[in-house]
């Protein structure tokens, strides 16, 4: 089958889907989520542009689907690694070692939400949901927190790893430039020593006898 022709068979249109979602991570990995057009896609995979519209409506799709893979490796990495420190470090690094999945979660309620269908957003609001219930049952039960608490603690890990690694810019000459300016040093931000104190703050304060549960 040539870069072109069209997929006709299940098994064939999920090999295609597969190949687009492989390029769109790849490229997103090497720029950013908000530096990848669906013509970059497109040419990534040697397709057309419009050919690509017979497996993701938008490019916000092929993000939206990214995210949901994003969410099912997290999760797995997560519930093995509860051993190797304490719950904040824990959340922490699993969202510090993965990238991709920070730039994902920064642009998801920005844009990716908003250019697709409602099934697309039922798929991966599921998706999410599970997620973040699955590794705060964990939580709650290893730390002695409510499961709202447990909840809070994790969605607040999720939000702040989006927002952190916008601002923190890895990579990019705009962090190199405020490196570089001293009276800008407050403007580097370390994402994973951030959210650590953060996420210990907000533990600590919920498990204080005073929280409300």
């Amino acid at each position: 089958m040539t870069s072109n022709t069209r997929a006709r068979s299940a098994e064939a249109k999920q090999q295609r889907e597969r190949a687009i979602l492989d390029a769109a991570r790849a490229l997103a990995t090497a720029r950013s989520v908000r530096e990848v057009t669906l013509t970059d896609v497109a040419a990534e995979v040697g397709l057309h542009k419009s050919a690509m519209l017979r497996y993701f409506e938008t490019r916000e799709q092929i993000f939206l689907a990214l995210a949901v893979e994003c969410w099912a490796d997290w999760t797995e990495g997560v519930r093995s690694s509860w051993e190797s420190g304490p719950p904040e470090e824990v959340l922490a690094r699993s969202f510090v070692s993965r990238p991709l999945f920070c730039d994902l979660l920064a642009h998801i309620p920005l844009n990716l939400e908003r250019n697709v269908s409602f099934e697309s957003v039922r798929v991966y609001k599921r998706a999410s949901l599970a997620a973040v219930r699955a590794v705060a049952g964990d939580l709650s039960r290893r730390e002695e927190l409510s499961e709202q608490q447990a909840y809070d603690v994790v969605a607040t890990a999720a939000g702040l790893a989006g927002a952190l690694w916008q601002m923190a810019a890895p990579g990019t000459q705009l962090r190199e430039f405020y490196k570089s300016e001293p009276e800008l040093a407050h403007a580097v931000v370390d994402v994973e020593p951030r959210l650590v104190r953060t996420l210990g703050a907000l533990i600590a304060g919920f498990r204080s006898p005073t929280a409300s549960r």
